[in-house]
Protein backbone atom coordinates (compact mmCIF):
# COMPACT_ATOMS: atom_id res chain seq x y z
CA UNK A 1 0.00 0.00 0.00
CA UNK A 2 1.29 3.46 -0.90
CA UNK A 3 2.11 5.73 2.02
CA UNK A 4 3.00 9.41 2.01
CA UNK A 5 4.96 11.53 4.46
CA UNK A 6 4.49 15.29 4.58
CA UNK A 7 7.88 16.67 5.59
CA UNK A 8 6.80 20.32 5.63
CA UNK A 9 9.00 21.19 2.65
CA UNK A 10 7.73 18.35 0.45
CA UNK A 11 5.78 15.08 0.39
CA UNK A 12 7.56 11.77 -0.17
CA UNK A 13 6.04 8.50 -1.29
CA UNK A 14 7.31 5.49 0.65
CA UNK A 15 6.68 1.86 1.58
CA UNK A 16 7.61 0.43 4.97
CA UNK A 17 7.43 -3.36 5.17
CA UNK A 18 8.47 -6.20 7.47
CA UNK A 19 9.67 -6.34 11.03
CA UNK A 20 12.85 -6.89 12.95
CA UNK A 21 16.33 -5.43 12.83
CA UNK A 22 18.07 -3.86 11.09
CA UNK A 23 16.00 -1.43 9.03
CA UNK A 24 17.18 -1.37 5.41
CA UNK A 25 16.55 1.82 3.47
CA UNK A 26 16.63 1.52 -0.35
CA UNK A 27 17.36 4.58 -2.49
CA UNK A 28 16.56 4.60 -6.21
CA UNK A 29 18.56 5.77 -9.20
CA UNK A 30 18.05 8.80 -11.44
CA UNK A 31 14.90 8.40 -13.53
CA UNK A 32 13.49 5.43 -11.61
CA UNK A 33 11.46 4.89 -8.45
CA UNK A 34 11.15 2.48 -5.53
CA UNK A 35 9.86 -0.33 -7.78
CA UNK A 36 13.35 -1.11 -9.09
CA UNK A 37 13.95 -2.82 -5.72
CA UNK A 38 10.90 -5.14 -5.87
CA UNK A 39 12.89 -8.28 -6.69
CA UNK A 40 15.64 -7.58 -4.17
CA UNK A 41 13.16 -6.96 -1.36
CA UNK A 42 11.31 -10.17 -2.24
CA UNK A 43 14.58 -12.09 -2.09
CA UNK A 44 15.20 -10.93 1.48
CA UNK A 45 12.18 -13.01 2.55
CA UNK A 46 11.00 -10.63 5.24
CA UNK A 47 14.12 -11.09 7.36
CA UNK A 48 14.29 -7.41 8.29
CA UNK A 49 12.32 -4.20 8.11
CA UNK A 50 12.53 -2.48 4.73
CA UNK A 51 11.90 1.16 3.87
CA UNK A 52 11.76 2.25 0.24
CA UNK A 53 10.89 5.70 -1.00
CA UNK A 54 10.82 7.73 -4.20
CA UNK A 55 13.50 10.41 -4.22
CA UNK A 56 12.28 13.97 -4.54
CA UNK A 57 11.38 14.61 -8.17
CA UNK A 58 10.69 10.92 -8.83
CA UNK A 59 7.77 8.52 -8.77
CA UNK A 60 4.90 9.75 -6.61
CA UNK A 61 7.02 12.11 -4.52
CA UNK A 62 6.86 15.87 -4.98
CA UNK A 63 9.00 17.44 -7.69
CA UNK A 64 9.90 20.90 -6.37
CA UNK A 65 11.56 23.45 -8.62
CA UNK A 66 15.26 22.67 -9.02
CA UNK A 67 18.17 22.65 -9.04
CA UNK A 68 18.68 20.14 -6.22
CA UNK A 69 21.82 19.29 -4.28
CA UNK A 70 23.03 16.05 -2.69
CA UNK A 71 22.42 17.78 0.63
CA UNK A 72 18.77 18.34 -0.35
CA UNK A 73 18.39 14.63 -1.01
CA UNK A 74 20.19 13.47 2.13
CA UNK A 75 18.21 15.97 4.23
CA UNK A 76 15.01 14.50 2.78
CA UNK A 77 16.15 11.06 3.95
CA UNK A 78 17.00 12.35 7.43
CA UNK A 79 13.59 14.02 7.71
CA UNK A 80 11.77 10.88 6.52
CA UNK A 81 13.59 8.68 9.04
CA UNK A 82 12.77 11.13 11.81
CA UNK A 83 9.12 11.24 10.79
CA UNK A 84 8.96 7.43 10.87
CA UNK A 85 10.84 7.13 14.16
CA UNK A 86 13.82 5.29 12.67
CA UNK A 87 17.01 6.17 14.54
CA UNK A 88 19.53 4.06 12.60
CA UNK A 89 19.47 2.16 9.34
CA UNK A 90 21.50 0.25 6.79
CA UNK A 91 21.42 2.31 3.60
CA UNK A 92 21.25 0.56 0.22
CA UNK A 93 21.66 3.02 -2.64
CA UNK A 94 22.17 2.66 -6.36
CA UNK A 95 23.72 5.28 -8.68
CA UNK A 96 22.63 8.70 -7.33
CA UNK A 97 21.00 6.78 -4.47
CA UNK A 98 24.46 5.57 -3.51
CA UNK A 99 25.79 9.12 -3.48
CA UNK A 100 22.89 10.18 -1.28
CA UNK A 101 23.64 7.31 1.11
CA UNK A 102 27.29 8.39 1.24
CA UNK A 103 26.32 12.00 1.91
CA UNK A 104 23.94 10.91 4.68
CA UNK A 105 26.75 8.87 6.28
CA UNK A 106 29.06 11.87 6.00
CA UNK A 107 26.59 14.19 7.72
CA UNK A 108 24.99 11.80 10.21
CA UNK A 109 27.49 8.94 10.74
CA UNK A 110 25.82 7.82 13.95
CA UNK A 111 22.58 7.12 12.06
CA UNK A 112 24.13 5.05 9.25
CA UNK A 113 24.74 1.54 10.58
CA UNK A 114 26.24 0.32 7.31
CA UNK A 115 26.25 1.02 3.57
CA UNK A 116 25.53 -1.10 0.50
CA UNK A 117 26.55 0.98 -2.50
CA UNK A 118 25.53 -0.25 -5.95
CA UNK A 119 26.80 0.99 -9.31
CA UNK A 120 27.92 4.34 -7.96
CA UNK A 121 30.96 6.38 -7.02
CA UNK A 122 32.08 9.31 -4.91
CA UNK A 123 31.83 11.36 -8.10
CA UNK A 124 29.70 10.37 -11.10
CA UNK A 125 30.27 11.99 -14.48
CA UNK A 126 31.53 15.53 -14.98
CA UNK A 127 30.12 19.04 -14.99
CA UNK A 128 30.29 19.02 -18.78
CA UNK A 129 28.53 15.67 -19.23
CA UNK A 130 25.65 16.61 -16.93
CA UNK A 131 25.23 20.04 -18.51
CA UNK A 132 25.10 18.34 -21.92
CA UNK A 133 22.40 15.93 -20.78
CA UNK A 134 20.35 18.72 -19.21
CA UNK A 135 20.62 20.80 -22.39
CA UNK A 136 19.57 17.81 -24.52
CA UNK A 137 16.49 17.24 -22.35
CA UNK A 138 15.47 20.89 -22.61
CA UNK A 139 15.88 20.80 -26.39
CA UNK A 140 14.60 17.32 -27.27
CA UNK A 141 12.47 16.31 -24.30
CA UNK A 142 13.05 13.55 -21.78
CA UNK A 143 11.28 10.76 -23.78
CA UNK A 144 13.79 11.20 -26.62
CA UNK A 145 16.88 11.41 -24.42
CA UNK A 146 15.60 8.43 -22.43
CA UNK A 147 16.11 6.18 -25.47
CA UNK A 148 19.86 6.70 -25.14
CA UNK A 149 19.95 6.64 -21.35
CA UNK A 150 18.08 3.36 -20.93
CA UNK A 151 20.53 1.59 -23.26
CA UNK A 152 23.03 1.94 -20.40
CA UNK A 153 20.63 0.63 -17.73
CA UNK A 154 20.60 -2.99 -18.92
CA UNK A 155 22.70 -5.55 -20.76
CA UNK A 156 22.03 -6.41 -24.40
CA UNK A 157 20.76 -9.80 -23.24
CA UNK A 158 18.08 -8.11 -21.11
CA UNK A 159 16.76 -6.19 -24.10
CA UNK A 160 16.67 -9.41 -26.13
CA UNK A 161 15.08 -11.78 -23.59
CA UNK A 162 12.98 -9.39 -21.52
CA UNK A 163 11.57 -6.96 -24.09
CA UNK A 164 8.35 -6.22 -22.22
CA UNK A 165 10.23 -5.32 -19.04
CA UNK A 166 12.66 -3.14 -20.99
CA UNK A 167 9.69 -1.28 -22.50
CA UNK A 168 8.16 -0.84 -19.04
CA UNK A 169 11.34 0.59 -17.58
CA UNK A 170 11.63 2.97 -20.54
CA UNK A 171 8.15 4.18 -19.61
CA UNK A 172 9.24 4.66 -15.99
CA UNK A 173 12.26 6.71 -17.09
CA UNK A 174 10.56 8.78 -19.78
CA UNK A 175 7.62 9.67 -17.50
CA UNK A 176 9.80 10.94 -14.66
CA UNK A 177 8.87 14.57 -13.87
CA UNK A 178 11.20 16.69 -15.98
CA UNK A 179 11.78 19.16 -13.14
CA UNK A 180 12.76 16.27 -10.87
CA UNK A 181 15.07 14.70 -13.43
CA UNK A 182 16.82 17.98 -14.23
CA UNK A 183 17.01 18.90 -10.55
CA UNK A 184 18.77 15.64 -9.72
CA UNK A 185 21.07 15.97 -12.75
CA UNK A 186 22.20 19.24 -11.14
CA UNK A 187 22.84 17.41 -7.87
CA UNK A 188 25.02 14.91 -9.73
CA UNK A 189 26.76 17.68 -11.67
CA UNK A 190 27.70 19.54 -8.50
CA UNK A 191 28.11 16.60 -6.11
CA UNK A 192 31.64 15.41 -5.37
CA UNK A 193 32.26 13.42 -2.20
CA UNK A 194 35.85 12.43 -2.99
CA UNK A 195 37.31 14.92 -0.48
CA UNK A 196 35.24 13.36 2.33
CA UNK A 197 35.53 9.71 1.37
CA UNK A 198 38.37 8.93 3.76
CA UNK A 199 36.33 10.22 6.70
CA UNK A 200 33.33 7.96 6.06
CA UNK A 201 34.14 5.01 8.30
CA UNK A 202 31.06 2.83 8.23
CA UNK A 203 30.93 -0.87 7.30
CA UNK A 204 30.37 -0.95 3.56
CA UNK A 205 29.83 -3.31 0.66
CA UNK A 206 30.20 -2.14 -2.94
CA UNK A 207 28.33 -3.91 -5.75
CA UNK A 208 28.56 -3.26 -9.49
CA UNK A 209 27.25 -4.82 -12.67
CA UNK A 210 30.26 -6.12 -14.57
CA UNK A 211 28.88 -4.66 -17.84
CA UNK A 212 27.99 -1.25 -16.38
CA UNK A 213 29.04 1.57 -18.71
CA UNK A 214 27.33 4.38 -16.80
CA UNK A 215 29.27 3.80 -13.56
CA UNK A 216 31.86 1.20 -14.62
CA UNK A 217 33.55 -1.30 -12.30
CA UNK A 218 36.68 0.87 -12.21
CA UNK A 219 34.66 3.59 -10.49
CA UNK A 220 33.28 1.11 -7.98
CA UNK A 221 36.77 -0.24 -7.36
CA UNK A 222 37.99 3.26 -6.50
CA UNK A 223 35.02 3.73 -4.18
CA UNK A 224 35.65 0.41 -2.43
CA UNK A 225 39.33 1.25 -1.95
CA UNK A 226 38.47 4.66 -0.53
CA UNK A 227 36.06 3.13 1.98
CA UNK A 228 38.15 0.07 2.78
CA UNK A 229 35.24 -2.03 1.53
CA UNK A 230 34.83 -5.22 -0.50
CA UNK A 231 33.75 -5.01 -4.13
CA UNK A 232 31.52 -7.69 -5.65
CA UNK A 233 30.79 -7.69 -9.38
CA UNK A 234 27.38 -8.92 -10.55
CA UNK A 235 27.94 -11.04 -13.69
CA UNK A 236 26.25 -10.22 -17.00
CA UNK A 237 24.44 -7.14 -15.70
CA UNK A 238 24.75 -3.44 -16.46
CA UNK A 239 23.73 -0.36 -14.44
CA UNK A 240 20.70 -1.83 -12.66
CA UNK A 241 21.62 -5.32 -11.38
CA UNK A 242 18.80 -4.92 -8.86
CA UNK A 243 16.46 -5.43 -11.84
CA UNK A 244 18.52 -7.85 -13.93
CA UNK A 245 19.72 -10.11 -11.08
CA UNK A 246 17.73 -9.25 -7.93
CA UNK A 247 18.23 -12.63 -6.25
CA UNK A 248 22.02 -12.32 -6.53
CA UNK A 249 21.98 -8.75 -5.24
CA UNK A 250 19.80 -9.90 -2.36
CA UNK A 251 22.20 -12.75 -1.64
CA UNK A 252 25.11 -10.34 -1.36
CA UNK A 253 23.10 -8.10 0.98
CA UNK A 254 22.14 -11.06 3.19
CA UNK A 255 25.77 -12.24 3.36
CA UNK A 256 26.90 -8.72 4.31
CA UNK A 257 24.27 -8.47 7.05
CA UNK A 258 25.34 -11.88 8.32
CA UNK A 259 28.96 -10.71 8.50
CA UNK A 260 27.77 -7.77 10.60
CA UNK A 261 25.84 -10.08 12.91
CA UNK A 262 22.38 -8.87 11.94
CA UNK A 263 20.99 -12.08 10.47
CA UNK A 264 21.78 -15.76 10.85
Amino acid sequence: MASFANLDHLTLHYRLEGEGSPTLVFLNSLGSDLRIWDGVVASLEGRCRVLRYDLRGHGLSDAPVGPYTLEDHSSDLAALLERLGIDRAVLVGISVGGLIALDFARRWPERAEALVLCDTGARIGSEESWNERMAAIRQQGLPEVARTVIARWFSEDFFTRRKAEAAGYYNMLSRTPVEGYLGTCAALRDGDLRPWLGGIRRPALVLCGELDKATPPELSRELAQGLGARLELIPQTAHLPCVEAPALVGQHIRSFLKELGYVR
